[in-house]
């Protein structure tokens, strides 16, 4: 597996330097290697799918990726994975609504990012980690978030840097922070923030020029001139905006050739346009600027499409036109009402932050309630509310399970002989060797002691005796540990458990009797006759 998602973090750089469709192409061969159904595939080779789809401009089948991906992340367990289906079907959910209006939910956005948010801090795999992290910015940067974006990006960038080799290219969230700064200021420029403005260019710079350095890879050229054109598009405001003009000319023709993402090349254009101005060259800076206008890509958000024709408006004021200077009255009060917009956005944000906060907090107290502190399984608290809540499940009389009782035979004589120390590390153990013969549906508590018991969800007698058995052979294989099981089974449906749960007790009990390191089951019609000890 290991393999595969070091090919998929290589695949994902692939996608986004204009590789999408071979990207995707072999994806798919890997996601349909398993059964022959997509559904079926590692999460990591869905999530280059999914990116491909973004870095060919089609947020519907993103969204679709997205979907498909999310049972993946389930059945592996894989918060980091789940974190990127989630947060990058938010914001392709985004464009979705820039397109249509009636796909436009914002706060349905905000709630998959933030709950991205937290499952990406949970995660440990650094492919998927980095991923998720990136992901959840890219959201809040299409939301214009910028506060929440930037430590997202600036988190994986440094566990991509911790751990070299292992994320593709690092220097990719440098080239996001230095887009999202870029970004930042544009928006600012139109409000007229320019002092602000031209400290979010200067960030932009800072974090362009250490992308140039630190790129590598197969695709280290192209990104490297990525990197090189933020650069200079953060120079267009400063004291050599002709020098600026030449250098995002040169990178702008060089990134088109290759068919790099359309992003870069359009937040190029109005700093292009400002450097030929600033040079003494506003006919061309309009001309610039008209074709920028013409080739906006469908797709383009809110801030690309505003910048684009606000710069192209400010030229044709500076030229003397009037109606420039009305158009360019209008589009500032909107951008001033979407700057407050964003703001209230900003507000909503950080609210379900501490609600989401507040949620794993108290979360995490009712883990540690359930928890039975030496051994680290569930406790009796959590063994009893299973019970409960298996008793009263909708479904409770057609569903049987199965209860089992668990005592272990000579511990006493771990303690006495060895010390409490000794008695710990074997009820640890004994903890461990339990778990790991129950499924994942099943839950193993220690009741107290050297008492244990296990309830297995849809199981029936047959499948329960093995479970019993494999846990007694599972003991018994444990290192210089001289206990053993003696284990009592019954079976019912869900709402008559707690009977079931007596008649557990008694079978382990007989178990006892007979010398105990053994199973006995006790049916439902307590027919124990038909009961077996096995050694």
């Amino acid at each position: 597996m290991r393999e595969i998602t070091l090919e998929a973090a290589r695949l994902l750089e692939r996608a986004q330097t204009g590789e999408a469709v071979a990207a995707r192409s072999r994806a798919e061969e890997v996601l349909r290697a398993v059964t022959g159904d997509l559904v079926d595939g590692p999460a990591c080779m869905h999530f280059v799918r999914l990116v491909s789809f973004i870095a060919q401009a089609d947020p519907a089948a993103a969204v679709e990726a997205a979907d498909l991906m999310l049972p993946s992340t389930e059945r592996e367990g894989s918060v980091g994975w789940r974190a990127c289906a989630l947060a990058s079907r938010a914001w392709q959910r985004l464009r979705l609504g820039q397109m249509d209006p009636a796909e436009n939910d914002v706060d349905r956005v905000l709630r998959d990012l933030v709950a991205a948010e937290a499952l990406a801090a949970e995660e440990r795999e650094p492919i998927a980690a980095v991923n998720s992290l990136v992901a959840v910015a890219i959201g809040y940067w299409e939301l214009r978030l910028y506060e929440l974006a930037a430590p997202q990006f600036q988190l994986a960038y440094e566990m991509s840097r911790a751990d070299d080799g292992q994320n593709g290219n690092r220097a990719m969230w440098l080239l996001n922070l230095a887009e999202m700064h870029l970004g930042w200021a544009l928006e600012l420029y139109q409000i007229s923030q320019v002092e602000e403005a031209e400290e979010h260019t200067a960030e932009a710079e800072r974090y362009a020029m250490r992308a140039a350095d630190e790129v590598s890879g197969d695709d280290a050229d192209a990104w490297r001139e990525n990197a090189l054109l933020y650069a200079a598009c953060s120079r267009a405001d400063r004291d050599d905006p002709a020098g600026a003009a030449a250098d995002i000319e040169t990178y702008l023709a060089r990134l088109e050739a290759r068919g790099f993402m359309p992003a870069a090349m359009t937040i190029g254009k109005p700093f292009y346009a400002v450097a030929l101005s600033r040079s003494g060259r506003p006919e061309e800076a309009l001309r610039v600027m008209a074709d920028a206008v013409r080739d906006l890509p469908p797709d383009a958000d809110w801030l690309a499409v505003a910048s684009t024709h606000r710069t192209r408006t400010v030229l044709m004021a500076n030229l003397g036109s009037a109606d420039a200077e009305a158009a360019l009255a209008y589009g500032d009060s909107l951008a001033a009402a979407l700057w407050r917009q964003r703001q209230n956005t900003l507000h909503a944000a950080r609210s379900l932050h501490d609600l989401e906060a507040l949620r794993l907090q108290h979360e995490q107290m009712a883990r540690v309630a359930d928890l039975d502190a030496l051994t680290g399984i569930a406790n009796r608290r959590a063994f009893d509310h299973a019970l409960a809540e298996a008793r009263t499940a909708p479904d409770a009389t057609r569903r049987r399970s199965a209860v089992l009782l668990i005592d272990t035979d000579r511990f006493k004589q771990i303690n006495d002989t060895r010390g409490h120390a000794a008695g710990d590390a074997a009820l640890r153990a004994i903890a461990a060797a339990l778990s790991a013969q129950a499924g994942p549906e099943d839950l193993v508590a220690r009741l107290g002691g050297d008492e244990f018991a296990a309830l297995l969800h849809g199981c029936e007698e047959a499948a329960a005796t093995d479970v019993a058995e494999r846990m007694v052979e599972a003991v018994r294989a444990i290192q210089d540990c001289p206990a053993t099981l003696s284990i009592g089974i019954a079976v019912a449906s869900d709402d008559e458990l707690p009977a079931a749960l007596e008649r557990a007790d008694e079978a382990m009990y007989a178990v006892k009797r007979a010398g105990g390191d053994g199973v006995r089951r006790c049916d439902e019609d307590e027919d124990e006759d038909e009961a077996a000890l096995a050694a």
